[in-house]
Formats: structure tokens, sequence, C-alpha cells
């Protein structure tokens, strides 16, 4: 498995020899749909994962900041990993093996306990700063209609449907705070019934209801008690309904073309069904 670290950059194995000097690949847990190398190592430090990219990656960069910045109600609780060793301009971290298996497809998917954990995770995580950004609806409005000018396989009266309620869709600011950006079962560990949480690539300050739409489009759309629980353990629901419009066209439209760019049919189809629920009777 060493050969593994043959995929990183010149600069990047330079940094993790200086860093992990007799780091040893235990376990390549790379999605290979995107350029972000996740190698399982062992070391004198223990186990640790290891996150690298490319330059025009931004994920290993926000990353870092969600360690840096909002960790702590997580850390302090043993629910995410610590960061050893980062550095933005090598696109790399280093962080600690964290406790657990993937959650995604067991039994614990389906218990509403886990979500009432995942509600009271996200809700510390989140309420740990509020901050006005002047540009949030002007951005996220500019990135749907990037999304589609980009290609794609939504049906034309579709796109035509997206793009006139767009238009229309507000500017200016929005109340902001930390965010996962991922927030779903995919990015959560078990460990003897606990809910622990990695990969922070999309971490941002984003309005606290975009921390909600993957998992309304697919684990509250099956059952509605997971969304009963993790609203429970959230404490409220701070879903005002045209704000959640707008994020759920966002998410579908994000879904249908990044899927799509990436070779991911299944996330696509998700993606089309979430337009086609937006949109009935059209597509």
């Amino acid at each position: 498995m060493d050969e593994a670290l043959g995929r990183l950059r010149p600069d990047q194995r330079d940094l993790l020899a200086w860093w992990v000097p007799d780091a040893r690949v235990l376990e390549d847990h790379s999605w290979g749909l995107v350029d972000t190398l996740v190698l399982e190592l062992a070391s004198a430090h223990g186990r640790l994962i290891l996150k690298a990219a490319g330059p025009a990656n931004v994920h290993i960069r926000r990353e870092l900041r969600a360690h840096r910045e909002w960790l702590t109600p997580w850390l302090a609780t043993a629910q995410a990993p610590t960061l050893l060793f980062g550095d933005e301009r090598a696109d790399m971290l280093v962080t600690r093996y964290l406790p657990g298996r993937p959650l995604e497809g067991t039994p614990a998917q389906d218990d509403p306990g886990t979500y009432r954990q995942a509600g009271e995770l996200l809700a510390a995580f989140q309420r740990q700063a509020t901050v006005y950004d002047e540009g949030w609806n002007d951005r996220f409005r500019a990135r749907v209609v990037r999304h589609l000018d980009l290609p794609h396989r939504i049906a034309p009266d579709v796109e035509d449907l997206v793009r006139a309620e767009v238009a229309d869709w507000p500017g200016g600011g929005a109340e902001v705070g930390p965010t996962h950006g991922d927030w779903q079962p995919r990015n959560w560990l078990i460990d003897d019934d606990v809910v622990r949480v990695i990969d922070f690539g999309r971490a941002d300050l984003r309005p606290p209801s975009e921390d909600f739409v993957r998992l309304a489009q697919q684990d509250f759309s099956r059952d509605p008690r997971l969304e009963t629980a993790f609203l429970d353990g959230y404490g409220r629901d701070p879903r005002e309904p045209e704000q959640w419009r707008r994020a759920l066209v966002g998410e579908a439209v994000g879904t249908a073309v990044w899927a799509y760019g990436v070779g991911d049919e299944a996330f696509e189809r998700l993606g089309h069904r979430k337009l086609r629920s937006l949109y009935p009777g059209n597509g």
C-alpha cells in the first residue's frame, strides 16, 4: 500500500517525511471521484489520517479552517478528529484516526437515536457564531446560475423553470454561521452507539438550514421519524420557507450537475429526482 504515497506531489511527500517520517499506509480511503487522497497511516504517532489534494481543490483549505476555528465542541467529547499537522500551501493535513465505522448502510442509519445525536452535534457546532454576510444571497444565486451553465443532463423545461425562479430570488445578505456542508450519514461514524463526525472539506459560513438539505432529500424523506428525532436533538427548526425553497433548488441543481461532471450516475439520479419533486409535471 505504500505505493499510494507516490500519488502525492513532491512537495507533499517532502512535508509528510518531515511531519511523519515513519509513515506507513494501512488503507486507502480515497473516494476516487475527486482528486483528494485519503490514506490511513501507521506511525509512532499512532493511527493517522492523511488528506492531500491538488492546488485547484479548495476542500483541504476549508477543512483546515474548520479544524482551527470550529471543532472545539466536538473535540471536547472526542467526536471529531484532532488535527496534528496542516499546510494550506501544500494542500495537505494529518489528523489522528477517529475510532468508529462508517455509519451509512448500517442499522444505525435507520435509528432515530442516531439522528437525535446528529441534531445535538450540529446545534453545538452551529451556535458558536452568527454573523451577517452582506453578499450571501447574491453569491448563492450566482452559484446556481454558474452550475446551470456547466454541462449537465437537466431536462430543458426544468432548466428554464429554475432559471426563471432564480432570477426572482432576493439579493443582499443573510445571517450565517459555521456549517459542515455535507451533513449526512456518509460523514458520520458510529462507535458503541456514539456518533462521530468526519470530512470537513465543505465547511463554511452559511445559513444554518443549509446543513439540513442533504438529510431532507435522503433520510428524512424516507422516514419522517428521523426528521422528528433530528429536530428534537437540534432544538428548533431553522428552515424559513422561502430560504428553504432556495436551498433545496440550489442543492438539487448542484447535485445533478456535479454528479454528471464526475460520472456518479446514482448521485446524479438523486439530483434529478429532487428537481422533479420541486417542479412537478416537468422533466
